[in-house]
């Protein structure tokens, strides 16, 4: 070792860096978390996610979004990997490393003049629009615009109406018989086999007005609903608030998701060709519609090419009727 002050002896050897702040250069590296485990997002409250493990409804985790994951979004519905203590026990708490790709998401804005989207629910496969036949009337607009939303997000949507022992559904199914909507009927006083079936071991999410009978339904299907919504909630002491969507177990296979919070949908994010896709006949004519048309036909949309397809056959004037509907309920109202 050279004396201190000859430099001219030192070699690469001898030279000790004192490593500073900031120079160590970080790794991109992500941890693989060969262990993680599946769960499906069941509920949220401040800051902490409900997870089944596997969808064992019996299986409940609590988990807290990993620090990699950044700000990435976490909804109900979401299919997450966990590492930690995944066992469910009392006070515990795993992480969540890992959002799969979403098969459909159920989108809103706070109205249409908001920028921001919200994803309500990830991964449902079919919407049910819970709508009162009467006591209160049903809301067309309302029933348009969710179904907006959910042929933009790729959700089947299901009509489900309530109170038939109040009134005739005849005329309101007459407004989208050109949609091929299923539907289910029911009635408060009658067990619907129906409905059953069609929830059967798939993952649907419930919308609805206050007072259409919602609840009611949800809580014939779910007979112990206020209990598995404590116990999803219970990392917030049992709040279950009206903004927060929460997952419950059908006892008959499958999942329902209750969105208490969802009154009306702002389509803002929603663009006129997200509608047409929903409508395969008018896909192609509509690619050659101008850049800005809205596919609403004269006045506002004079150079639409969509009425050329029914005047050639290929589709009827009922369903352009429906699809142009939908699409002024984007600009419209909820009522």
């Amino acid at each position: 070792m050279a004396k201190r002050g000859d430099w001219s002896k030192l070699d690469e050897a001898d030279v000790r860096v004192r490593p500073g702040k900031g120079t160590r250069p970080r790794s991109k590296r992500r941890p693989e978390h060969a262990d993680a485990v599946t769960a499906m997002v069941v509920g949220k409250d401040r800051g902490r996610w409900t997870c089944s493990v596997d969808r064992d409804p019996d299986h409940l985790v609590i988990a807290m979004r990993a620090r990699e994951l950044g700000r990435t979004s976490v909804v109900v519905g979401d299919s997450v990997d966990i590492v930690g203590d995944t066992s469910g026990a009392a006070d515990t708490l795993a992480r969540i490393v890992r959002v799969a790709d979403r098969s459909s998401v159920l989108r809103r804005t706070a109205d249409d003049t908001d920028p921001f989207e919200r994803v309500v629910v990830a991964n449902a496969e079919q919407l049910l629009i819970v709508c009162a036949l009467a006591d209160p009337p049903p809301r067309t607009g309302f029933i348009d615009r969710c179904l907006v939303a959910a042929y933009a997000g790729g959700l089947e949507p299901v009509l489900c109406l309530t109170k038939a022992d109040l009134a005739d559904p005849s005329e309101l199914l007459s407004a989208y018989a050109e949609l091929d909507l299923p539907v289910v009927i029911t009635r408060f006083d009658e067990d619907n086999a129906d409905l059953r079936a069609r929830l059967t071991d798939r993952v649907s999410a419930l919308v609805g007005h206050s007072g259409v009978g919602k609840s009611t339904l949800v809580n014939r299907l779910v007979p112990d609903a206020f209990r598995a919504v404590g116990v999803v909630s219970g990392v917030g002491k049992g709040r279950h608030t009206s903004t927060t969507a929460v997952a419950l177990p059908l006892p008959f296979g499958g999942w329902v998701v209750d969105t208490p919070g969802i009154r009306s949908f702002g389509l803002a994010h929603i663009t006129p060709n997200d509608i047409v896709s929903a409508f395969e006949e008018f896909v192609a004519p509509a690619e050659e519609c101008p850049s800005n048309c809205g596919h609403l036909g004269a006045p506002e949309d004079p150079d639409c090419v969509l009425d050329s397809v029914v005047t050639e056959g290929t589709a009827t004037v009922g369903r352009l009727t429906s699809l142009r509907r939908l699409l002024a309920s984007k600009a419209g109202t909820d009522d």
